[in-house]
């Protein structure tokens, strides 16, 4: 289990998480949700352990591990950049990290994660001939690959588009649950973490507005702000989507 209790985040006078409180079990999927500003990358960070927390404690599995650095966390992050090495093909880039932990990459945990995320086509080709899932895909093999206790993601879909966005939620989902894997997944679309996600944080200037699953956070949600961000990030999208169908039908 991961708890952060009462942990707290200040930039001199600027206070950009305050007394966050949670307790996520192993295995879940968790979202961070909220608008961009809220702390919710900052949060994510200071779990992964590139940024210092200013109060309060994080909590793996009974050890207190704010003051641990990174690499002795064992837990590992997807970019929504991707971060691969455009001069490496993408078995070459999923396994890049193996060799210093002196692992076989021939491994069938490796072998088995490539045929789970339907990478076996791709796996010779240079970054610059893979598309954007392809290359969100073999990010996630990568870093899945190194078998971290804990799988951080920020924005992994936000650079993708339709079809292919919904194939890497399914296949995020597909590989958490398969692996049994604790997944915290930073969003600003409420979309997103309701329908990827076993427990939702929405997360409001730096406080926790809510904690719960997605049918809470629909049917009970706790203030006004809860209510409104996710009433109005779905309009924003459905319009969206009305103006590109209209555009395509000339309406």
């Amino acid at each position: 289990m991961l708890e952060l209790k009462n942990v707290s985040k200040k930039y001199k006078n600027n206070e950009v998480l305050n007394n966050i409180n949670l307790a996520i079990n192993n295995g879940e999927i968790v979202s961070l949700l909220g608008p961009s500003g809220c702390g919710k990358t900052t949060l994510l960070n200071m779990i992964l352990g590139l940024t210092e927390v200013s109060a309060g404690e994080i909590i793996y599995n009974n050890e207190v591990i704010q003051n641990k650095p990174m690499h002795k966390r064992d837990f590992n992050i997807v970019f929504q950049d991707y971060c691969l090495f455009p001069h490496l093909n993408a078995y070459e880039n999923i396994i890049y990290g193996l060799k210093n932990l002196k692992k076989n990459p021939y491994d069938k945990k490796v072998t088995d994660l490539i045929e789970l995320l339907e990478l076996r086509p791709h796996l010779y080709k240079k970054i610059h001939e893979l598309s954007g899932g392809q290359k969100q895909r073999v990010s996630i093999a990568r870093t899945i690959a190194m078998e971290p206790k804990i799988l951080l993601m920020d924005e992994p879909l936000s650079a993708l588009d339709g079809v292919i966005k919904e194939s890497i939620k399914d296949m995020i989902q597909k590989i958490a649950k398969t692996l049994n894997l604790t997944t915290i997944i930073v969003t600003h679309d409420p979309e997103e973490a309701l329908t990827m996600a076993d427990k939702v944080v929405v997360i409001e200037n730096g406080k926790v507005a809510q904690f719960g699953t997605p049918d809470n956070i629909i049917n009970e949600p706790k203030n006004k702000f809860v209510e409104q961000f996710i009433l109005n990030q779905l309009k924003v999208k459905r319009n969206h989507i009305y103006q590109l169908f209209g555009a395509s039908y000339g309406a």
